[in-house]
């Protein structure tokens, strides 16, 4: 059995789990009405969420597309996108980024879910710099706009 990471990452509770293969593989929560992060995109790697429970909202190059729990988006290197879970019931879902190498992003960013106030944490001014500028390490390509 793999052994998992339960951490808040700028406002979404994920659990990385450690596996053996060429990707990584997380678990995540996203609350009601929380976004995510900046719109970036990945130089290299691929990237594929699927839904669990919930619905959340994918904005893809510049447009928007509801993925409901039992469906999946991909999304290939150099596509600019980002999330939002808009909804009012939280949303849970698995992202798979590959060749791995992500999953350093989230244990670097992760605020242990058993600390006190996690959460809020993970979005402090002082973490979404460092994310800012650093994000490129992780080819995280962020786009303000």
């Amino acid at each position: 059995m793999c052994k998992k990471l339960e951490t808040w990452v700028l406002g979404h509770k994920v659990s990385v789990q450690n596996l053996s293969g060429d990707y990584d593989l997380t678990i995540g929560e996203s609350l009601s009405q929380v976004p995510g992060p900046p719109p970036h995109y990945h130089e290299n790697l691929h990237e594929s969420f699927y839904i669990v429970t919930g619905e959340m909202d994918f904005i893809i190059n510049g447009e928007q597309r509801k993925v409901k729990a039992g469906e999946s988006i991909d999304i290939p290197p150099k596509t600019l996108h980002t999330f939002v879970n808009s909804q009012d019931a939280d949303c849970q879902w698995v992202n798979i980024h590959s060749p791995k190498r992500f999953g350093e992003f989230f244990h670097n960013y992760g605020i242990p879910a058993s600390e006190e106030n996690a959460m809020q944490k993970s979005v402090s001014p002082e973490i979404i710099q460092q994310v800012l500028e650093t994000a490129g390490d992780y080819d995280m390509i962020i786009k303000m706009e």
